[in-house]
């Protein structure tokens, strides 16, 4: 894979960059003031001040995970390292953002983090909303901007309809670099979820229902009836909105934003999510000059922790960032990129998806999949078969998945760390072979070793048990941090 080299507009990214944030300000701006009714609306325009945009958590958090790429790079990029984020920069500590919160400050990792206690939340709204970064620094590459983005949403949605439908929004804004056809842009990104999903399934009643030539009013009602049992303010039916804005715009940039403003729920995710998509389509020239000038350049953040004085503040710096980072990115990923004067050329895509599926690996993992655990040469994951939570004479088990990176076999020895009392079964010495992290060719390359913990008498609130990991003739050691709650 490595010399594969995408070749890019350098002035034509730029300005679909750009216009992809314009359009999160414009459709944040005109759906914030109605968000959380569940009604049919008739707005026709903006309710707020001209230059005055109003702030909104789907930019927020993705300007925190900007300053977390500059800062920790992405060949270091884990669940692990935005859940740090999470705790340091975002304030709200609103429905799955706290709920996630609560978990890491007890020492849950993600994708548990996303998973305990979080029933009510996990397929809301709250992941699906920031795609926009994973896919602008992805363009035309949707298995990479994938990965990122289920780093980022099973932080607080698990393995829920939320992280589903993070992963079809940003298939979508990826694949929107390279494809101008809305429906062929659906189609694809529709491969990289679940077919039994409440998301595809909201998907494919809008597009059913469209060629059917279906009143949008009363796909809108369909929409609303399939997800009755989870309620508004859920991911299923949003993303349907969002869907449904796409294709009964026709293209019209206005008309789509507010059709999907008018099926009411979560207002500013819906029409922001679209004018990011529309932004990448069409670039600054496809942008309605008016209301460009009523949402104006400035970002006003609303959810991030203080002051922090490496934040962007204006939608021009923020791209400006996020060009200088993406061939970094895909460079981390085994992709070059060659900024050009000429036409772009993403024909790269085909090679790259034909060598990993990476969403066959990612929803492979149990929901309590702990992520990111890093060492020299490898990453290993934690995969809990339930929740990671003991009483007293209970047995956990799961799975230490760890892959490497170098060319060579090496050998590790363990030695586990228990309380009082405790017992542990794993073997004493793994065997690790060299494959990559998340490529369906390479899933056999993943050395799987079994683990079961027992508690004994005494259960704490938090119980840490550390395992360590040495290897003969290395001076390294690691810890692999098995976290269980006290029940």
């Amino acid at each position: 894979m490595y010399g594969d080299v995408l070749k890019i507009n350098s002035n034509e990214i730029k300005d679909k960059i750009y216009a992809c944030w314009c359009g999160k300000n414009i459709g944040g701006t005109l759906g914030a003031p109605y968000e959380g009714k569940a009604q049919l609306n008739d707005i026709k325009g903006f309710a707020n001040k001209p230059g005055e945009v109003i702030p909104n958590d789907d930019l927020d958090l993705q300007l925190a995970w900007l300053c977390a790429l500059e800062a920790k790079g992405p060949y270091n990029m884990s669940s692990k390292v935005l859940a740090e984020y999470w705790i340091d920069l975002i304030a709200p500590h609103w429905s799955e953002y706290g709920i996630c919160k609560g978990n890491l400050e007890s020492g849950i990792m993600p994708s548990a983090s996303g998973e305990l206690n979080n029933d009510r939340w996990k397929d809301s709204n709250g992941a699906w909303i920031r795609s926009e970064i994973w896919a602008c620094l992805a363009p035309g590459l949707p298995q990479i901007a994938v990965k990122y983005a289920y780093m980022d949403a099973c932080v607080d949605h698990g393995k829920g309809e939320g992280t589903y439908a993070a992963l079809l929004t940003t298939a979508m804004e990826s694949i929107a670099f390279r494809e101008s056809d809305i429906k062929k842009i659906i189609a694809e990104a529709l491969e990289y979820i679940p077919n039994d999903s409440r998301i595809y399934k909201s998907v494919k009643c809008v597009l059913d229902e469209y060629e059917k030539k279906t009143d949008w009013k009363t796909v809108r009602e369909k929409l609303m009836e399939m997800d009755a049992d989870i309620g508004t303010w859920m991911a299923p039916a949003n993303v349907g909105y969002v869907i449904l804005g796409l294709l009964y715009g026709e293209g019209d940039f206005k008309k789509s934003l507010l059709t999907a403003v008018n099926c009411g729920d979560d207002t500013d995710c819906t029409a922001a999510t679209i004018g990011s998509l529309l932004g990448i389509l069409k670039g600054t020239e496809g942008l309605p000059n008016d209301w460009c000038e009523h949402v104006g350049d400035k970002i006003v953040t609303v959810s991030i922790e203080g002051s922090y004085t490496f934040i962007p503040k204006t939608l021009q710096e923020l791209t400006d960032r996020v060009y200088r980072m993406l061939p970094v990115v895909l460079k981390a990923n085994r992709i070059d990129v060659d900024f050009v004067d000429g036409e772009s050329d993403f024909s790269v895509y085909k090679t790259y998806e034909s060598w990993c599926d990476v969403s066959k690996v990612l929803l492979s993992r149990t929901p309590y999949t702990c992520d990111g655990i890093d060492f020299v040469g490898g990453r290993c994951f934690i995969e809990y078969d339930k929740e990671p939570v003991i009483a007293p004479g209970e047995t956990i088990t799961g799975t230490l998945d760890f892959v490497k990176f170098s060319g060579d076999v090496r050998n590790y020895q363990t030695k586990v760390f228990l309380p009082e009392g405790w017992s542990c079964n794993i073997a004493k010495n793994i065997n690790l072979m060299h494959g990559y992290l998340t490529h369906e060719n390479e899933l056999n390359r993943y050395t799987k070793v079994k683990f079961s913990i027992t508690a004994g008498e005494t259960v704490d609130n938090l119980n840490r048990i550390p395992i360590e990991i040495t290897s003969y003739g290395r001076p390294t050691v690691f810890y692999i941090p098995i976290v269980l709650l006290g029940r």
